[in-house]
């Protein structure tokens, strides 16, 4: 299932994912971005199984995201061969978990930081599904947790998501000069010049660590073998 600029009424399903998550490593796909929708909205792992079913059917790396709101979740997603476990709003909400697991799992967390604009203009993290602001300015959060042990900041422009109208290169161009942690890209990549420009940001001779392409290879508007070629250096 993928949204719409985070919009839950706007869903569109593309079939069973654990056969896509088979197709996608079949196709030489270095590691898989799994996101559970419905427990990033509730809290709740209502997909649990299906997480599981994948996770212990593919062998590439997967990194999983939607819901894990504790430590007992966490520890579970790593059982079942998660290789990183993304925390959003519970990082937001309760950051002293987020230091917890990233003293347990140095290297293995990674931050998730949905953003959108807020009333102010600026860009403010969302956090439950996308469904609320939290009032956290983006660069503020990434500059406050990014003295954790973190596998990742994957940042996500919930205004471009699932569009295809391409990334917003100047926003991650900030993000980046604002980390020293490894820093993931996501929505509104369309295709192959879309990644390639994204892989082209320098701040300080630094690059971004990745990109997450959701609805472009989904809808067939770009391959992985065009995606990963796109990002080859």
């Amino acid at each position: 299932m993928r949204l719409y600029r985070g919009a839950f009424d706007s869903e569109t399903l593309y079939g069973d994912p654990l056969a896509q998550a088979e197709a996608y490593e079949e196709a030489g796909a270095g590691m898989l971005h799994l996101v559970d929708l419905d427990a990033a909205r509730t809290g709740e792992p209502v997909n649990a199984a299906v997480v599981a079913r994948i996770l212990a059917s593919v062998r590439m790396p997967v990194e999983v995201a939607g819901g894990v709101r504790s430590e007992r979740r966490a520890g579970e997603l790593f059982e079942l061969g998660a290789a990183r476990v993304v925390l959003g709003t519970a990082a937001l909400t309760e950051p002293g978990l987020l230091e917890r697991l990233t003293r347990a799992y140095p290297g293995r967390i990674a931050l998730g930081l949905d953003h959108r604009r807020g009333e102010a203009g600026a860009s403010e993290v969302a956090v439950a599904g996308w469904e609320r602001s939290s009032g956290v300015p983006l660069l503020d959060a990434v500059r406050r947790f990014s003295e954790l042990e973190l596998g990742a900041i994957v940042v996500t422009d919930i205004v471009r998501d699932g569009t295809l109208e391409g990334p917003d290169l100047e926003g991650y161009a900030l993000v980046l000069g604002a980390t020293v942690r490894p820093l993931v890209a996501s929505g509104g990549v369309a295709g192959p010049a879309d990644l390639a420009a994204l892989a082209a940001i320098e701040v300080d001779g630094r690059r971004l660590a990745g990109a997450i392409v959701g609805r472009a290879l989904l809808s067939g508007a770009m391959t992985l073998k065009e995606a990963m070629a796109a990002c080859a250096p």
